[in-house]
């Protein structure tokens, strides 16, 4: 993944440009198909996303939760615990996402801890603000 196009993508536009290019080779950028299961409610969550175009939406059961689109992010939780999913997130348009696995973050935090930390804080601030909103 190119530094450059972290940059455009909110969680990752607090990191300097150091901090952009030891993360980029720990990420994937990839384009995926309108109707797919991105992840799936009760899958053990492993890797984490980051919406660059399109749209997705947020399923518990037959409940819709929300509608996701560029600059949002979802699975995050598999970042930061061993748990499973809690919902299913589905492709509405093509999509292309930044997609950063449970095992690249770990390493982050052993050998850039201050990326992480930042990682991690955008990750509290958009849950903290999510619960205000609901």
């Amino acid at each position: 993944m190119d530094e450059g196009r972290l940059s455009e993508i909110p969680l990752f536009a607090g990191l300097n440009r150091k901090e952009r290019r030891a993360l980029a080779p720990r990420t994937d950028e990839v384009d995926l198909e309108e109707g797919r299961v991105i992840v799936r409610e009760g899958e053990w969550a492993y890797e984490f996303f980051a919406i660059e175009a399109g749209t997705c939406e947020v399923r518990r059961g037959d409940q819709l939760l929300a509608e996701l689109g560029p600059g949002d992010f979802f699975g995050e939780m598999g970042l930061v615990g061993d748990t499973r999913r809690n919902a299913s997130v589905i492709a509405k348009s093509p999509l292309t996402v930044v997609v950063m696995t449970a095992q690249a973050f770990r390493q982050t935090s052993r050998e850039l801890p201050e990326v992480a930390g930042k990682i991690r804080a955008a990750i509290e601030e958009r849950c903290r603000h999510m619960e205000v909103a609901s």
